[in-house]
C-alpha cells in the first residue's frame, strides 16, 4: 500500500509535467525500502508512463533536440554511472548521497519556479554538456539524472507539451540502456516484475490526475509545492542515512 500511494504521487508528478517521477518516488520510498529494490520495481513502470506519454505527445518531440544534444552527452555519462552502480550495490553512502542530490535539486526547483524569468535563456555550450554529461552519471547510478536534463531543457523548449514529449522520449530511451543491467544485476526478475505489475493500477490513476493537473492547474504553483515537499522528504532520508 505504500509503494502504491508512493506511485500515484509520484507518476502524477511525471505525467503533469514531464519529468520528477524517479526523484519523488525513490526519495520517498527510500525511507522504507532500499534504493535498489525501488529501481527494480519502478523502471518499469516508468517505462510504461514514459511509452504513454510519449505516443500522446509524438508530434511534438523535439526530435533535433534530443539526438544531437541530450541522448548522446547523457548516454556517454549512462555508461560511467553504471559502472559506478555496479560497483557500488547496496554501498552505505547511496542513500544520504542521493538525499543531498535530492535537496540541491528541490532547492534549485523552488528558486526557478519563484522566479521563472531566470531559466529563459540557454545555456554556454561548455555549461550545457557537464550538465548533461553529469545527468547522465546520475541516470545510470539512480535512474534520475531528470533534474540537471530539465535544467538544461527549460532554456530549449520553452512550450510546455514539446517540453513533456520530449522528456519522456529521453526517459525511454535512458531507462532502455539502464535495464538490462537492472536484470543481469538481478534488480529486475520475475518477482519483481509482479510487484511491478501491480502498480499499474496507482500508475494508471496518477496518468489521470496528472492529465487534470497538466491541463487546468497553474504549473507554477506544483512545481512550487513538489519541491517543498522534496527538501522535506530529503532532509528526512540524509538524517535517517
Amino acid at each position: 500500500m505504500i509503494l502504491a500511494l508512493i506511485v500515484f504521487a509520484s507518476f502524477l508528478v511525471e505525467a503533469a509535467t514531464g519529468f520528477g517521477s524517479m526523484v519523488v518516488a525513490l526519495t520517498f520510498g527510500a525511507l522504507w525500502f532500499n534504493v535498489n529494490e525501488l529501481l527494480g520495481w519502478l523502471i518499469p513502470v516508468n517505462m510504461v508512463l514514459s511509452t504513454y506519454l510519449v505516443i500522446r505527445g509524438r508530434q511534438l518531440i523535439g526530435w533535433r533536440f534530443l539526438g544531437t544534444r541530450m541522448i548522446p552527452l547523457m548516454a556517454l555519462g549512462l555508461l560511467l554511472g553504471t559502472l559506478v552502480a555496479a560497483r557500488a550495490n547496496e554501498a552505505v553512502w547511496l542513500k544520504p548521497l542521493f538525499g543531498a542530490f535530492v535537496i540541491a535539486v528541490a532547492a534549485w526547483q523552488l528558486k526557478t519556479a519563484l522566479k521563472p524569468s531566470q531559466v529563459t535563456a540557454p545555456l554556454p555550450a561548455p555549461a550545457r554538456i557537464t550538465a548533461l554529461f553529469t545527468a547522465g552519471v546520475i541516470h545510470g547510478i539512480f535512474a534520475t539524472g531528470g533534474p540537471l536534463a530539465v535544467f538544461v531543457s527549460a532554456r530549449e523548449l520553452p512550450d510546455k507539451a514539446v517540453f513533456r514529449g520530449t522528456l519522456s522520449m529521453l526517459w525511454l530511451v535512458l531507462n532502455a540502456l539502464v535495464l538490462p543491467r537492472l536484470v543481469m544485476d538481478g534488480q529486475v526478475t520475475v518477482t519483481t516484475l509482479q510487484t511491478s505489475g501491480l502498480m499499474l493500477l496507482p500508475l494508471g490513476v496518477g496518468i489521470g490526475a496528472g492529465e487534470w493537473v497538466h491541463h487546468r492547474l497553474d504549473e507554477v504553483r506544483f512545481r512550487i509545492v513538489v519541491a517543498v515537499m522534496l527538501l522535506v522528504a530529503g532532509a528526512v532520508l540524509v538524517a535517517r542515512s
